[in-house]
Order: C-alpha cells, then structure tokens, then sequence
C-alpha cells in the first residue's frame, strides 16, 4: 500500500531532518515525514501545498492553488523507510495534511521502524486503527476553532475530542489569532475533560514578527489558565518554508 507524501520539489518526498518547532517535543531533533491531503481546510494553513489543488474551491487566504502532480509523490513502505533510516534520527514525526487519512499505510511503514520514537499531527477529527495506534508514543492534537474556516461539525467532533482527551499520549494545540479565542479554547478544554497541563496556546502566523507580537498577549493568557504556550522555533529558524 503506497503512501502519498507532500513534495519540496517535483518528484522529491518531503522527508526530512531537523528539530521540532512546536508542542511539547520543541526543539528535539527528529525526522518528518508529511503526508498529502486532509479532509479540513484552514484558511490560514501554512501546508495549503497539501491539499489546495487546482479545481479545489475550499477557501484559502493565500488564494493560490497547486498542481497535483508537482505537489504530490507515491512511495512504497519500504522505499519511505529506507529514506527515514538514512537520515539518522531517532524520533520520527509524521505531519501532513492529515496523515491519519493513510492509517494502514502508516502501520506498514512504522512495522518497518521498529527502534523509533513516534509522533503523529493530527487534527484530531479521526483515529488510528489498532495496528497503527500500537506504534505511536505521541498525538499531538490540534482542533480547529472557528477562525479556521471550518464548520464545527467537521472539525470539533465531540466523540473524536472524547477519545484524544482520555489518551494520555496526546497532547492538544490549539491556534490562536486573536485573544478571543480563548473562549473557545476554555469550553472545549471544560465539555471534554481536556487536562490542562496537555494544552498549549500557539500563535497563528507564518513570520517572526507576528508570533512575537502574539505571544505578547499570549503569555497573560497561557498565565490565567494555566496552559502551555508553544512557540514555533522553525518559522524563526527558517522561515515559511518547505523541508524545515
């Protein structure tokens, strides 16, 4: 069963090393792997490469669109694999797009991987089989609020939040515009029995300035509720780029 991975260029897999930008693994040195195509469509989602295809009429502020073919690559487990291994590291993050679409090629591929630490970015609106759940040491959940785009009853499905906040392996990262946002954020957390300590606030933006200019008023909030904030190491390391 293939997988079909994003690309950072023509025909290359997105697979790659580097440390991790966000959550509660920040700055740990890892491989990714991002995976093509989700069923959720942010406004502000900074991998529209993954999803927002030519003909696609789901909204995006960057308005553009991105051929299919130049954006998207198929490898076989083993071939993936293979890539992974070379590159040496002993985490493993899988990102998408929504990698859990491709949960039983995933099973395949981590089956080959046995000795590495693994964690998943989700968005928290489905979850892994068995043969694939088995073989992951972290979830890290991000539910979309409203600004997102998406309606509630695609993105925030209570049975899916249910299941994430009594799984101790996930931790839940929610993205925040606009200090309002937290409204959202305190009454999932209450109607989900979310457990604080496994929350972070992460400010929205693709550039420095706007994540410092957040996290200014991030930190109060994060202080009131007792969250956690994540900040995003790779936009200031690198920049919105891909491979990073």
């Amino acid at each position: 069963m293939p997988l079909t991975l994003a690309t950072t260029a023509p025909g290359k897999p997105e697979i790659f090393a580097s440390v991790q930008g966000e959550g509660p693994s920040a700055g740990t040195p890892c491989t990714f792997i991002r995976l093509s195509r989700c069923n959720l469509a942010c406004v502000w989602c900074d991998t529209a490469y993954t999803w927002h295809f030519t003909g696609d009429e789901r909204l995006h502020r960057g308005a553009a669109t991105y051929d299919r073919r130049a954006n998207q690559v198929t490898l076989s487990a083993a071939e993936a694999a293979q890539q992974i291994i070379a590159l040496g590291q002993k985490r493993l993050v899988i990102t998408g797009g929504e990698p859990l679409l491709q949960a039983g090629a995933l099973a395949e591929l981590l089956e080959l991987l046995p000795d590495l630490s693994v964690e998943v970015e989700t968005n928290g609106t489905t979850a892994a089989p068995a043969r694939l759940d088995i073989r992951i040491d972290q979830y890290n959940v991000s539910p979309k609020l409203a600004h997102s785009g998406n309606p509630a009853e695609l993105a925030l499905l209570p049975r899916m939040l249910g299941h994430y906040s009594a799984d101790e392996r996930a931790f839940f990262k929610f993205v925040i515009a606009n200090p309002g946002d937290i409204g959202e954020v305190l009454a999932l957390v209450r109607a989900h029995a979310i457990n604080p300590k496994r929350v972070f606030l992460m400010p929205e933006g693709i550039d420095s300035a706007s994540l410092r200019e957040r996290e200014q008023w991030l930190v109060p909030l994060c202080l009131q509720h007792g969250f956690r904030m994540s900040d995003r190491l790779h936009i200031h390391l690198f920049g919105d780029t891909r491979g990073t």
